[in-house]
């Protein structure tokens, strides 16, 4: 076998049409939302690792820590031959699980929806680690997925707090999701962002420098070049606000002034009031008690927890029972 095989399970189109359909269903709705997956084109792909920079956006080095200070005992407690990541991006921290896994570990899954981001991980992997077969999968793991045959134990990793961007129902589908990827002996891997005070957790996602806010208006670049969209960015002003009921981050954008935007791609015009907002992501922190209350609602058990010294971020090892 190849060090390095793809395979595409997205079908050609599937990106266009659900776009025009959270178009649709997200902006002729009261209170207006568009799910964060449209930050992600290349220049938000871009700002967002410039973000994983600043001092204000601690989940990023705090998840990190937790991976070089533990990747040994998670190595130990899974004895993973295959680890399957979902939404692996650029595979960047995962190096520290990868090398902490070998030699036992024979197959690295990586799952993303950009063909680009996997092509370029596993070219620098299959270099980097001789030896390691890479079959990357181009598919939505929340559509459900199918994975390759390889080896077990398998120890699927979901990091960087992604689980938070679910609405409660989306996550209680994700986690019910991976648990059927599952076979006895097999685990799975969550980083999640953790409560804590008002004041970080907001400036973790307004940072001084501006660059959060010009990721969020980077959806308006991507539905103006993707459905011809005549909304402008001056227009909207960015903000996140923490909603404490819920226990989650906001990100908004608020309309400056009364304004339509047109979608010529969809013969729809949407208007918006003076302060109107418009969704555009959430952001979920947890507790312990409430991530091993949704990983058993799922048929999985928490069975380690690490957090980094400063207690702002967690991965959590999860078996199937």
């Amino acid at each position: 076998m190849s060090p390095f095989l793809l395979t595409r399970t997205l079908p050609d189109g599937t990106t266009g049409a659900d776009l025009r359909a959270d178009v649709l269903n997200g902006l002729t709705r009261t209170p207006k939302e568009l799910p964060p997956k449209w930050f992600y084109d290349a220049r938000g792909s871009e700002l967002f690792e410039e973000i994983t920079r600043l001092p204000e956006y601690y989940p990023t080095r705090a998840e990190r820590e937790i991976l070089v200070a533990r990747a040994a005992e998670i190595a130990a407690a899974t004895g993973a031959r295959t680890l399957v990541e979902l939404g692996s991006g650029s595979s960047e921290k995962t190096r520290h699980l990868l090398r902490a896994l070998r030699p036992g570990l024979v197959d690295y899954v990586p799952v993303d929806v950009s063909e680009s981001a996997l092509t370029g991980a596993a070219e620098a992997l299959t270099e980097e680690l001789p030896g390691l077969r890479v079959h990357a999968l181009v598919a939505d793991f929340t559509r459900g997925l199918a994975l390759p045959g390889t080896p077990g134990p398998r120890l699927v990793a979901f990091l960087g707090g992604t689980l938070g961007n679910l609405l409660p129902r989306q996550r209680e589908v994700f986690l019910r999701s991976a648990r059927s990827l599952l076979e006895p002996g097999d685990a799975l891997l969550l980083g999640t962002d953790l409560v804590k005070d008002e004041a970080t957790l907001v400036a973790a996602y307004d940072d001084a420098a501006g660059v959060t806010a010009e990721f969020n208006k980077n959806v308006l670049a991507v539905l103006a070049r993707e459905l011809g969209a005549d909304a402008d960015p001056e227009d909207f002003e960015h903000v996140a606000v923490w909603d404490r009921d819920n226990e989650w981050i906001e990100m908004r954008l608020r309309a400056r002034r009364d304004l339509t935007v047109r979608f010529p791609a969809l013969g729809l015009s949407v208007p918006f009031a003076a302060g109107e907002e418009m969704r555009t992501e959430v952001s979920a922190k947890f507790r312990q008690e409430g991530i091993a209350a949704e990983l058993a609602a799922a048929g999985l058990a928490l069975s380690r927890w690490w957090t980094d010294e400063q207690g702002r971020f967690a991965l959590s090892l999860a078996t199937a029972v």
